[in-house]
């Protein structure tokens, strides 16, 4: 190569470098990138744990709650008592289901309590996945949603943590019915939503925090 084509290159490289320089100068900042993040970096970025205050994080659970009025929803549940009571006990579709999950129906009892408890009846129709909206309106009746739904938010969530704190046995024990009443088979949660586990991942992340004493001032909520 001559000397003249170096000088060229040069004189080139030279312009070319200015050129960056000056237009570098006029970008705008909201324009310009950011330098790349190494992986490293980007993995535990990703893995810090996304934790707010503990106002935002306390109206997260609790909304629900704060929209129940209670006065209402008792009507809504009595409602429901009733039609299990004086309806859905006696239809065959209820009558069959309880005899396939092992439970005794108010007016297959010997001795009636004063007031009916439908609580152990979700909880059986949760854990053998049949507390669809169909079976749940035969037992307690169109005001099911009203009156009983806010018990079965609970109770499958309570079938969440019961299922990851214990065993197959001891969860099934946990849902026997003494003396003869036992649970006769277990199935995994019925159709659970996206939002339904991210609620009991912290609820249930609430409750580690609680065994470390994580709670009051030490709370990281």
């Amino acid at each position: 190569m001559t000397l003249a084509s170096l000088v060229g290159l040069y004189e080139i490289f030279n312009a070319s470098l200015l050129f960056a320089l000056v237009v570098s100068h006029h970008i705008p900042n909201e324009c310009r990138s950011e330098p790349a993040m190494p992986m490293s970096a980007q993995h535990h970025l990703d893995l810090e744990p996304q934790i707010g205050n503990r106002e935002s994080h306390s109206a997260f659970l609790n909304d629900e709650f704060e929209t129940l009025a209670l006065t209402s929803w008792s009507l809504h549940y009595k409602s429901c008592v009733q039609h299990f009571l004086k309806h859905g006990q006696y239809t065959l579709e209820v009558q069959s289901l309880a005899a396939l999950i092992n439970i005794r129906l108010p007016h297959q009892r010997i001795s009636q309590a004063v007031d009916t408890s439908l609580r152990q009846y979700i909880q059986r129709l949760i854990v053998t996945a049949h507390d669809s909206p169909s079976i749940l309106l035969a037992f307690f009746g169109g005001a099911w949603e009203s009156g009983v739904a806010c018990i079965l938010k609970e109770e499958r969530m309570n079938y969440l943590f019961a299922a990851k704190s214990n065993g197959w046995a001891s969860t099934k024990t946990a849902y026997d019915i003494l003396p003869d009443e036992q649970t006769p088979f277990l199935r995994p949660l019925r159709n659970p939503s996206e939002n339904e586990i991210q609620t009991a991942e912290i609820q249930w992340s609430e409750w580690l925090a609680m065994q470390d004493w994580m709670v009051g001032e030490r709370s990281p909520w």
